[in-house]
């Protein structure tokens, strides 16, 4: 394979949603490899949303449903020709994808070797049954490293706009909180699908025991199981279920899907699109297994359990059960899906703190003790953890990855404040604008492990910070944005709250948890 130049790049995208999202990985890599080239994803318009804002993707093609006749296949390598590709990823195993990258004339065609397709491409990659064998995530990874193509792991994220996470919040804003998704379908196969009624059960144990509010998601398709669980729910729970239950199954777009599941507290689900979507946003998920393996396509990321029952007939990957028993359904029961759901529920409130300009002095890529300045304040917020509060840090470290700052010494400033001021955490993303994760603020990942990893519920939560990132970051998550203009900015559009100092960030944050009571 060519060097780290390209003049343009074709990337043949997979054709379901689930199967996109872990595809991830490997198309970042792609453009990590090929910084300056442009990148096109070729991909069915059901699967397009979720790389809508992607930032390794320049420009999205559909592959429409008039492109699969013979005269639609030389129509679009016609289109595919004038771009002048001079690489082609065909991350779809399909025969049709070597086809058409062949007759688009693009010089250079990757891919693996199936289908028979082997001497349409110019680097087939041999095929050993490997997706059987290791996480699909790793399987598009393998077919890049084989091509001599350096890659990185990032887990999927999917970016949402404040607006869309604003709508979807209001959506969701008559339901009481805590709130659980439930997502009943799976288009693989019968298989796949755990029982309705036992959907419906926990739902019900979840209103009434939790006092919770329930969104049900799907496609057209699933609209008539989940009509079936909305009866089931209404009859049975004495007429609270109707007031704190939501069916939107067919009622919205991919986006919408997306940004409504990342607005639930919890998600019950099938190995499904849904699923994927679900650690794409970092929505806790418990993930109902049966004829398909969790070592293969579950989920990836913090905050998740997976429910299966080990039998020898399984994993079988088959559509609908050979025994006609599906007993690795049957025997999942509603309660220890509802006492999985119990473990991942948000449990406390926390307080998020930037690190430099709000706890110390900025110094502008800290990096040495003599530079170090605490800033006043910080030794009255263990008030904050009296008043029921978790104290975590959550800090933006490019420095580290720019090799500025060595990663030893943000280790030891962090851990200065988890032992001598109690923070419960203190979380730092150390990877640059370009690495594509989901940590970097303004993306609210270290708030969405915080949330995994010590059961915080970000509705309930402020973020202190001293810059526009921060405030957004606070915003995505669902939090109270408080900006302190002890650092890089004294305003903020996105801010909710400022203040001037961390004692009165205190005050603040105290006073209102009163007026809350």
């Amino acid at each position: 394979m060519s060097g780290n130049t390209a003049s343009s790049i074709l990337v043949r995208g997979v054709n379901w949603i689930g199967d996109a999202v872990m595809t991830m990985p490997a198309l970042w890599s792609v453009r990590k490899a090929f910084p300056d080239a442009p990148i096109s994803l070729l991909v069915k318009p059901s699967v397009a949303p979720v790389f809508e804002r992607d930032p390794a993707v320049d420009e999205i093609i559909l592959y429409e449903d008039c492109f699969r006749t013979a005269f639609g296949r030389f129509k679009l390598a016609y289109r595919l020709r004038k771009k002048h590709f001079s690489k082609a990823i065909l991350l779809q195993n399909a025969f049709d994808a070597a086809l058409l990258a062949f007759l688009a004339g693009i010089p250079e065609r990757i891919g693996y070797d199936r289908d028979r397709r082997g001497f349409l491409l110019t680097h087939p990659v041999s095929f050993n049954g490997e997706d059987r064998k290791i996480h699909h995530i790793a399987y598009y990874l393998t077919l890049l490293k084989a091509v001599g193509m350096p890659v990185f792991y990032q887990q999927p994220w999917i970016r949402l706009s404040l607006d869309e996470r604003r709508t979807a919040r209001e959506r969701l804003a008559a339901l009481p909180r805590p709130i659980l998704g439930i997502n009943p379908g799976a288009a693989y196969g019968s298989a796949k699908r755990w029982l309705p009624q036992r959907f419906a059960e926990v739902a019900q144990w979840f209103i009434k025991d939790r006092g919770g509010g329930v969104v049900i998601f799907g496609g057209p398709k699933e609209a008539a199981t989940a009509e079936e669980i909305e009866k089931l729910i209404g009859s049975e729970a004495s007429g609270v279920g109707h007031r704190a239950l939501l069916s939107l199954s067919g009622r919205t777009t991919v986006r919408e899907l997306i940004s409504l599941i990342a607005a639930c507290d919890v998600l019950v689900t099938n190995d499904s699109g849904p699923m994927h979507l679900g650690y794409a946003v970092g929505t806790p998920l418990v993930t109902i297994f049966g004829s398909t393996s969790p070592q293969l396509t579950g989920p990836v990321g913090y905050g998740n359990r997976i429910v299966r029952k080990g039998f020898s007939c399984g994993p079988c990957f088959e559509r609908t059960c050979d025994t006609g028993d599906l007993r690795c359904m049957y025997t999942i029961t509603s309660e220890e899906v509802f006492f999985t759901v119990k473990e991942l529920l948000p449990k406390r409130p926390a307080v998020f703190f930037d690190r430099d300009g709000t706890l110390c002095r900025d110094a502008h890529y800290l990096k040495r003790w003599e530079d170090f300045e605490l800033l006043p304040g910080v030794e009255r917020l263990g008030v904050l953890k009296d008043a029921g509060f978790a104290l975590i840090g959550v800090s933006n470290q490019s420095g580290v990855s720019r090799g500025i700052v060595n990663e030893a010494f943000v280790k030891e400033v962090n851990r200065m404040f988890t032992e001598e001021f109690g923070f419960d955490a203190f979380y730092y993303c150390s990877h640059g604008p370009d690495d594509y994760c989901s940590c970097r603020k303004p993306e609210p990942g270290m708030l969405v492990r915080a949330r995994a990893e010590h059961g915080i519920d970000l509705q309930r939560s402020y973020l202190v910070g001293d810059k526009d990132d921060d405030m957004l970051t606070a915003k995505a998550a669902g939090a109270t944005a408080i900006l302190v203009t002890t650092g890089k900015q004294q305003s903020s559009a996105h801010a909710d709250i400022t203040v001037n100092s961390l004692d009165e960030a205190v005050r603040v944050i105290l006073r209102n948890e009163d007026g809350r009571d």
